[in-house]
């Protein structure tokens, strides 16, 4: 499963409910996992967001759409990014780079470039 760093901030009304209720963060988590995705860690933060939540979610389609149903309780506002394991970082970045295979727009079209000249 693909690895995601959601970073959550409660707005008006989900500061109101986590203050009358704050084990409703534990069940939104329950039903993250309903959804498909696993809750790794969680933690509040003091500054610009009030949680960061990594998750294991199947790939960029499933994390999406949880991340818009969420939103859309009205209740906060994610931001959401793909993470890579460290461990796989480093193995990427010690493997041999693989051969570009793009080219770009004038080697893709040399006709075109030689009819503006």
């Amino acid at each position: 499963m693909a690895l995601y760093l959601m970073l959550s901030k409660l707005t008006e009304r989900g500061r109101a409910r986590v203050k009358s209720a704050p084990d409703r963060i534990l069940e939104v988590n329950q039903e993250v996992e309903e959804k498909g995705a696993k809750v790794i860690s969680q933690y509040a933060l003091l500054g610009e967001f009030d949680f960061a939540t990594v998750l294991e979610a199947p790939d960029n389609w499933n994390m999406l759409r949880l991340a818009m149903d969420l939103g859309a309780r009205g209740t906060i506002e994610t931001s959401t990014y793909p993470a890579l394991r460290i461990n796989d970082f480093i193995s990427f970045m010690k493997a041999e780079p693989v051969e570009n295979t793009w080219r770009d727009d004038a080697e893709a079209h040399p006709e075109r470039d030689r009819k503006r000249r």
